[in-house]
Parts: C-alpha cells; sequence; structure tokens
C-alpha cells in the first residue's frame, strides 16, 4: 500500500511540485494533500494543475490541536514534509508525529539557521560571508528552528563572484536533485 504523505509549503511550490510529480511515477507514496497558511500562495495553482487537493489555514487554525490536529489525523500522513513553510511547527504536532516531520533548509545546518534564516536571507549572508561552499540540509523538524536531527546534507561550490540570486539557483538545483529520493528512502 502506498504511503501518503501531506505537505506544508508557504510560497511558489516549487519543491512541492517536484515532490507531488516523483511520486505519481514511483507508486510508492502519494502526495494526499498540500497545506498552505498563505490563501494566494503559488502552490495552490500547482496543486490543481497536478490534481492534488490544497488545504489554506491561518496561524489560529495551526495552533489548535482540535482543528489542525484532527485535520491531519483525518489525513493520516507517514510523514510530513515541509517544503518553504515559515511558520513554526507546533510543538503538539510534533509530539503527535515523532520523527515523521521533515524539513529542507536552504544551507548546510547547523550554519545559516535558525529564526529569520530563510530563502534570500540565507543565500545573502552566505554571500557576505565569502563562504566557498553552501548547500541543503534535510532534517528532522523540532520544537526549535532548524535543530532537529539532519537526514541528509548535499553541497555545492560557490565562486567569489557569486550573488545572492546565483547561490539560491544552485541551491534550487539541490533541492530538486534531492528531496523527493530522500523522502522516499524514509518511506521504506
Amino acid at each position: 500500500m502506498a504511503k501518503r504523505i501531506v505537505i506544508f509549503a508557504s510560497g511558489s511550490g516549487t519543491n512541492a511540485k517536484n515532490i507531488i510529480e516523483y511520486f505519481k511515477t514511483s507508486g510508492q507514496a502519494t502526495v494526499v494533500q498540500v497545506l498552505t497558511n498563505k490563501k494566494e500562495a503559488k502552490v495552490l495553482d500547482r496543486c490543481k494543475a497536478l490534481d492534488i487537493p490544497g488545504f489554506v489555514f491561518d496561524k489560529e487554525f495551526l495552533n489548535e490541536p482540535k482543528k489542525m490536529g484532527q485535520h491531519l489525523k483525518q489525513l493520516t500522513p507517514d510523514l510530513i514534509v515541509l517544503a518553504g513553510f515559515l511558520l513554526k511547527f507546533p510543538d503538539y504536532l510534533i509530539q503527535v508525529y515523532p520523527n515523521k516531520i521533515i524539513n529542507i533548509h536552504p544551507a548546510l545546518l547547523p550554519d545559516y539557521g535558525g529564526k529569520g534564516m530563510y530563502g534570500m536571507n540565507v543565500h545573502q549572508a552566505v554571500v557576505a560571508n565569502n563562504e566557498s561552499y553552501s548547500g541543503i540540509t534535510i532534517h528532522y523538524v523540532n520544537e526549535h528552528y532548524d535543530d532537529g536531527g539532519i537526514i541528509f546534507q548535499a553541497k555545492v561550490r560557490l565562486s567569489a563572484s557569486d550573488t545572492a540570486q546565483d547561490v539560491a539557483q544552485k541551491i534550487y538545483m539541490l533541492e530538486q536533485m534531492h528531496f523527493p529520493s530522500t523522502i522516499e528512502s524514509l518511506l521504506l
């Protein structure tokens, strides 16, 4: 029986789209729903195009066990994937789904993690510090930002002339290459 994946996203949904497409052909798992805290998020358009139900909620709904807790219970996820989800995940859900919630971070943790370290903020910091490498970290979610156990990391060499936008493009390529297969390995 195929495993069930639930994705949380807040933005454009390129990682969500990649995961959905990967598992549509693998047969091992299926994305049963994509949840977002932004009603204007592009991820909803991507879900619609791929025939995956989207669900919009607000911060109050997320933090209310009787609301989000019940909603997720009905979806019976084997894995919850945060793919560009910008709100702090509530402790009560982490307790209900121990080692079943993962996140992708656009840097090599523990560097460039924590509150406020997302998207271009990360890439600008990497460039400002003249780093030779950056990368991605896929990790379990715990009660602290970007602090859960590391599942997988991949790195890419940076050049002195790379802008934050160049770094973002290199990280995007790593995410597209490694996120779905890492999810698949967790579901085996």
